[in-house]
């Protein structure tokens, strides 16, 4: 990943109007995007669309040409975590597709978020994997409240999830957004005290104003992954499958705002 910035930003007036234009904007495209999942479409094919509506929408892809990645969204199926590249690969009934939209307005802001969409029908354990996924990340939204340290949000999501038995991949985490795509502080899936004084993760008391991606991405098996030849697509090293939900929110002095507001795909109780 890019280097991020040594400072958390907070964000105010007229700022918080270019995240929330820049975090609609992402995501009414991932929505778009997402209605064109079906048996017999390619990756491409809806990586193509992406682009088309990044371009309607007078924006750039955060995610095109970041660090050399070629393609517009990042779209990843079944055992593939998150960066997959679109193309040839035709969508199958029972798949599950991750599909991950990041935006630059033309003010200069980022928007960014993801989802998992099943397939057509799939079985049974992929769809528990989605809903505990989603789940997860609302259990995160609901701590990152000012005042609460950035640890609560992280914990929230493997105490989630692994009450099922899922793991959270750990090699990869969410962030800060704002005029770059990944800006301070880092916010894993996890929290483990002694793992996150080696990798140097910071652990804020959150402000109002700040403006976090939080990601979740969880795996039925494993937690392990590899990166495929391509140097990007990630995929569970037990070829296991992996889920991928993600809102950008601002830290307020109440409840976090959602930034890329969507309705949700499952419900409390399916989770």
């Amino acid at each position: 990943m890019a280097k991020r910035k040594s400072r958390i930003q907070l964000r105010s007036g007229s700022e918080l109007d270019g995240l929330r234009e820049a975090g609609s904007i992402a995501a009414n495209i991932l929505r778009q995007c997402a209605e064109m999942v079906a048996p017999g479409v390619t990756t491409g094919t809806i990586d193509q669309a992406a682009a088309d509506l990044v371009t309607e929408n007078k924006c750039v892809s955060a995610f095109l040409g970041y660090r050399g990645f070629p393609g517009n969204i990042c779209i990843s199926v079944n055992e593939e975590v998150v960066h997959g590249i679109g193309g040839t690969r035709v969508l199958n009934e029972g798949d599950i597709v991750k599909i991950d939209v990041g935006i630059e307005t033309p003010a200069g802001w980022i928007g960014d978020n993801a989802k998992t969409i099943p397939v057509g029908v799939i079985g049974g354990e992929a769809e528990a994997l989605l809903a505990s996924t989603e789940e997860s990340l609302y259990a995160a939204i609901s701590n990152a409240r000012e005042g609460e340290l950035l640890s609560s949000v992280c914990r929230s999501v493997e105490e989630c999830v692994q009450v099922h038995g899922y793991t959270v991949v750990k090699q990869f985490v969410g962030h800060g957004v704002g005029r770059q795509l990944h800006e301070e502080p880092q916010v894993p899936n996890y929290w483990d005290e002694d793992e996150m004084r080696i990798r140097r993760f910071k652990n804020p008391r959150l402000q109002a104003g700040m403006v976090l991606a939080i990601e979740p991405m969880v795996n039925a098996g494993t937690e392990d992954v590899l990166i495929l030849d391509d140097d990007w697509t990630v995929i569970t090293k037990d070829r296991e499958l992996s889920a991928h939900f993600e809102h950008t929110v601002l830290i307020t002095s109440g409840e976090a705002e959602i930034l890329t507001p969507r309705e949700r795909s499952y419900s409390t109780a399916a989770a």
